[in-house]
């Protein structure tokens, strides 16, 4: 019994002593979040805890100045959903599902339009969930994602 102690007294230590990611809380994750809100490229991060919580925060490619902040809940049978309220006084619902515990992908209603956006997936991953617009397609140079003609 005393050696079990021992190892779990240890294991404890090790995780303790275990730095988590920028940003994040011990019992959290952050990913990148790609959105298309009313034809607009949004990029940005979403932080989400281990109840279920979370929060995000995007901004428009086309006008950085133009950003949103929301906060979700989600669990593993049932999706999530949340709410957003951007700088401009526009306001978004959304609904996702989880590809796994850091992915997944969603759609909202905007006030100014439709909403779709994938989270914890590559530019190219998210392609198949999001609604870009007519005639547009995803493109990154490395350090910057971009809404191009065909």
């Amino acid at each position: 019994m005393r050696k079990i102690l021992i190892m779990a007294f240890a294991a404890c230590i090790g995780l303790a002593g275990a730095a988590p990611p920028a940003g994040a809380g011990l019992l959290s994750a952050t990913g990148t979040v790609i959105a298309i809100l009313a034809d607009d490229l949004f990029v940005g991060e979403a932080e989400g805890h281990l109840s279920g919580a979370g929060t995000l925060a995007i901004h428009s490619q086309k006008n950085p100045g133009l950003t949103c902040l929301g906060q979700f809940t989600s669990s593993a049978a049932l999706g999530g959903s949340g709410q957003m309220l951007c700088s401009d006084g526009t306001t978004a619902t959304f609904h996702f599902q989880r590809l796994s515990v850091l992915r997944g992908y969603g759609v909202g209603s905007f006030s100014r339009g439709a909403m779709s956006f994938a989270y914890g997936l590559t530019a190219d991953e998210a392609g198949p969930y999001l609604k870009l617009p007519e005639g547009k397609k995803l493109k990154s140079n490395g350090t910057e994602l971009n809404l191009v003609d065909l």
